[in-house]
Formats: C-alpha cells, structure tokens, sequence
C-alpha cells in the first residue's frame, strides 16, 4: 500500500491538465506512478518532460533503453518498474530469453557485445555510482557520444524511478484485460 494518498486529478484546474498532458503522452493511461506525483505538479511536470525526452525523442534504440530500465529496477528491486517496462522490452525487440537472463547478464550468450556493454555501464552506474575506464571505454565502438549521452540519462533517470516507486510504495499497476 502507497505511503502517501495519490494525487487527486480533478484537485484544481492546473493538475486537471497535466493529468491530461500526462494521459495524452502516455497511451491515455494513468499510471498509479504519474498518479503519485500529481501531489506535486511542479515535479510532475518535470518528470513527465524528463522521461518524455528519455522515451520518445532520443536518438538511443528502444531495445538499448528497455534492456537499462528493467536491468536498473532488478538492481534496485523495484518489481513495479519491471512489470511495467517488460511489454515495453518485447516491443523494442528485446527477447523472452535476453529478459528472462538479465538477473546474470555475464553469464549469457544471448546477448550482443553492444548490449554487454550497456549492461556493464549499467551496473557500474547504478551499484557503484564510479565507472571504470573499461566499462566506459567499450560503449565507445557502439555508440555515438550522443548515445552514451542519452544513455547515461537513462540510467540515472530510472535509478531516480525506482528509487521513488519503492520509497513511496507505490502500487503495482493492475492487470490490463
């Protein structure tokens, strides 16, 4: 059970239309996660520019970004950030088989030397905060440093989501029929 009430969308004229800027840019659903931060629109709305910027106007594949996101939420043990985010991964192109190995990612031949390297990079970000010359140094033959840009974005923007999601409790989102 969340730790704090969701936000109330109809609360005044100002949420009622980031609830509906929120609901236009994502698929016309209201995540229990965007729901949570209508409490504070002004974070809302930086949220939602931050993380529209992430998924919809980088120049990073969708299978790079979706393979980070649910790496970042096992790392973090945030199931909310997985379970959402996996339908996301099969649509980019990730494989059944690539997500059912990330929890031992090293180990697995499912996965390009690309994707290793965005995988090590993540890791490094998100358990050590420091990245070593080495794992920095092979995204460079995969990536523009544009990429690594938008990369290293991704990486600490869903650090930052699970990181709320499990401080506040949100609720796992319900079955879609």
């Amino acid at each position: 059970m969340a730790r704090v009430a969701y936000g109330d969308e109809n609360s005044s004229p100002e949420v009622q239309a980031l609830a509906g800027q929120i609901r236009r840019e994502r698929d016309g659903r209201m995540l229990n996660l965007y729901s949570m931060l209508l409490n504070a629109p002004p974070v809302a709305e930086g949220w939602l520019a931050l993380f529209t910027a992430i998924r919809q106007q980088c120049t990073l594949r969708g299978d790079y970004r979706e393979l980070v996101i649910l790496r970042v939420a096992l790392l973090n043990g945030a199931s909310y950030e997985y379970q959402v985010h996996v339908p996301f991964a099969l649509r980019e192109g990730v494989t059944q088989p690539q997500i059912d190995m990330l929890d031992r990612w090293q180990d697995s031949t499912a996965l390009t030397p690309a994707q290793r390297a965005v995988l090590a990079y993540t890791d490094a970000m998100t358990r050590d905060i420091y990245v070593p010359d080495t794992v920095f140094d092979a995204l460079r033959p995969h990536f523009s440093q544009r990429e690594i840009v938008e990369l290293t974005a991704t990486i600490g923007g869903y650090n930052l989501v699970s990181r709320f999601l499990e401080a506040l409790a949100v609720d796992p989102e319900p079955a879609r029929s």
